[in-house]
């Protein structure tokens, strides 16, 4: 089974009807060996301060700096988010193929990288899907050109760097 992976509800059903991909499910729509399921932006994050040390809880001078030595993902804390992950997650241990169709950038990248991450699925093959229109005649474009996703682990990695660099700042230089 071939899963795809849309940054938001909206995409993925537009994805699914270009490629004939109709059966509704709760959280992913199934069909023709795909199932085309969605992330809702950014649905995992890195771990908050205070999970790392329960002393950064609370705002204090004395506690700073403070750099972990491994950044750790968590899920945001929105309604459904834990939900619809386990379904992602439970989608991609069964995919035989996993396709990012978040959206075309650095943001995008992050997003289905850290859901992947998270999911425990970092070994499994991967392809892009770059879209820059929602239009029905871009979509099939793309998914006749769909490229290895390991040619984007650059932007991966810039997109990551961006993240860890905004938290450090954001906890030790506010």
């Amino acid at each position: 089974m071939k899963v795809v992976i849309a940054e938001k509800p909206s995409v993925a059903r537009d994805i699914a009807k270009v490629l004939n991909i109709t059966a509704k499910k709760k959280g992913y729509i199934e069909g023709r060996g795909c199932a085309v399921t969605w992330a809702f932006g950014h649905l995992v994050t890195l771990q908050e301060p205070g999970e790392y040390d329960p002393a950064l809880k609370r705002w204090s001078l004395d506690a700073l700096p403070f750099v972990p030595d491994e950044f750790k993902l968590t899920l945001i804390k929105n309604h459904g988010v834990a939900e619809q992950f386990q379904l992602i997650k439970n989608l991609c241990q069964q995919a035989e193929e996993i396709v990012c169709a978040t959206d075309a950038g650095r943001e995008g990248e992050l997003i289905f990288r850290y859901i992947l991450a998270l999911c425990h699925c970092e070994d499994k093959p991967i392809r892009r899907l770059w879209l820059n229109s929602l239009t029905p005649e871009a979509i099939q474009v793309a998914f006749k050109d769909l490229k290895d996703g390991h040619d984007y682990d650059a932007l991966y990695a810039a997109a990551r760097c961006r993240s860890e660099s905004d938290w450090i700042v954001g906890l030790n230089a506010t």
